[in-house]
């Protein structure tokens, strides 16, 4: 990413996800929650408050800058190197899967790599607009905003 879309996606849009969710939790029941447990309780069954869209965006974009780091990339290591070699062959699949999964979507939303809980395996998913994949109890390794 170049210098001017890190500054404006994480200083303008971003920040903006932020705010509204600022705004949004100064008349809300729901101040005072954990951010991942406030949007599981705005998710309501698939039938979102109105604070969800913000407070996923915000958890979905603070979880994207995380796993940046400057001359990043390349294989992972570890256990997720193995689990990743286990669950889609190799990291070139594994790779092409998610890259596939990305030139899917249509509009705005993420790409993913998650822990499919019940079935202890890596999968890639992709989820539009703020769907959060803690939600469905999957458990987000990396991912990708397609913004």
């Amino acid at each position: 990413m170049s210098k001017r879309t890190v500054e404006l996606h994480w200083g303008k849009h971003h920040q903006d996800y932020v705010d509204g969710l600022n705004k949004q939790l100064a008349t809300s029941p729901l101040y005072g929650y954990t951010l991942e447990d406030l949007i599981k309780e705005a998710y309501n069954n698939g039938n979102p408050l109105p604070e969800y869209n913000n407070a996923a965006q915000v958890w979905n974009h603070h979880f994207f800058w995380e796993s940046m780091q400057p001359e990043g990339g390349g294989l992972p290591e570890g256990g997720v190197l193995q689990q990743i070699e286990k669950d889609f062959g190799s990291f070139t699949n594994f790779r092409e899967e998610f890259i596939r999964s990305a030139l899917q979507l249509l509009g705005s939303g993420w790409v993913w790599l998650v822990l499919k809980r019940n079935e202890t395996k890596l999968s890639v998913v992709h989820t539009q607009n703020a769907i959060f994949p803690l939600a469905f109890g999957d458990i987000p390794i990396i991912n990708l905003d397609l913004w």
